[in-house]
């Protein structure tokens, strides 16, 4: 039985236990690209809009792993835009000076905060050894047209001072609509300073991206650098035996597939990277009850896993909000 094989740490320090890790899509890896690219032709600003709940979140976090480990010399921050009743210059520096790191956000006038906004940002670059900082707003689309002019401001003060700050805004389609309405307002200075690039971002569209996506788990190695991949972790007599989540690509996909047409869910099947990764967490923690040489998980164990994935309810609760607001 696999349990009493002897793992190399503890079951309940796993990350696929305290889910902390994060598995690349190929929206991921699209995301990863615009940013780099923005960097290497010095592209101050990007867009980047998707449906609800589509893992825009999950992504900002694996992009920002991604860049730590590949260029650890520039710095990055992840800003949750909050939704505000009334949008005030004091709230909107609070929450940078938070995502910044700052010690006490609401303290001080709104100068004060500005100025200990650039302080703090000028700060983390001399401690990392570059002038090059990544910005990401996440829910951009609750910004408004003085937060984005506040933004620009932001962005001038630290060019004085020698500081590039890349943009990036992540948020819901309503963002392509506000780039829009700006252009026709003639607010080209907002646009040409953070809203060069766009990227559609998107959930896992078909079978080949859910490969992509269980690759991950059959090759990712927890400890780093060890031959405990998340896969041979939960059933290691049957990882051995030369069984890899990526082979039961089409059987999740179809598990999915059938979820979304019991339901009556509108549109084509997307799956967000939430509910495809607990999908997956449950299949393999289920599994390792099951493991031994030539396991292979049946049919109905994927459709078990994507039944208690949250996929359907998330699906139907955005569809009431949907119809909420058209009300």
């Amino acid at each position: 039985m696999s349990l009493q094989i002897p793992r190399p740490i503890d079951p309940s320090l796993h990350p696929l236990v305290t889910g902390n890790y994060r598995i690349a899509t190929p929206a991921i890896e699209e995301l990863y690209e615009l940013v780099t690219r923005c960097l290497r032709y010095r592209i101050m600003g990007a867009l980047i809009y998707g449906p609800s709940r589509i893992g825009k979140t999950r992504a900002i976090e694996y992009v920002r792993l991604l860049l730590a480990r590949n260029h650890p010399r520039m710095t990055s921050y992840h800003a949750r835009c909050e939704h505000k009743p009334r949008h005030a210059e004091g709230p909107f520096f609070a929450n940078l000076l938070e995502a910044v790191g700052d010690q006490d956000p609401n303290a001080g006038s709104n100068p004060a905060k500005r100025l200990r906004l650039a302080l703090r940002i000028r700060e983390a670059a001399a401690r990392a050894g570059s002038g090059t900082v990544l910005l990401f707003g996440d829910e951009a689309q609750r910004y408004n047209d003085n937060e984005y002019e506040w933004l620009r401001d932001v962005h001038d003060a630290l060019d004085r001072q020698q500081i590039k700050l890349f943009t990036f805004l992540v948020g819901q389609q309503e963002l392509l609509a506000q780039k829009t309405a700006m252009q026709l307002a003639g607010k080209t200075q907002i646009v040409a300073r953070l809203m060069v690039e766009e990227l559609a971002f998107y959930g896992i569209r078909n079978a080949k991206d859910v490969a992509t996506c269980l690759s991950g788990y059959d090759e990712t190695a927890y400890p780093e650098r060890s031959e405990w991949s998340f896969t041979r972790f939960y059933v290691p007599q049957a990882f051995d035996a030369g069984y890899r989540l990526v082979n039961d690509a089409d059987a999740l996909w179809d598990a999915f597939e059938t979820a979304h047409h019991k339901a009556s869910l509108p549109g084509t099947l997307e799956i967000p990277m939430e509910s495809f990764a607990r999908a997956v967490e449950i299949l393999l923690k289920d599994s390792e009850l099951r493991d031994c040489p030539g396991y292979c998980p049946e049919p109905a164990l994927w459709a078990h896993a994507v039944r208690h994935s949250g996929y359907v309810q998330s699906r139907h609760a955005i569809g009431r909000v949907l119809v909420a607001a058209a009300l």
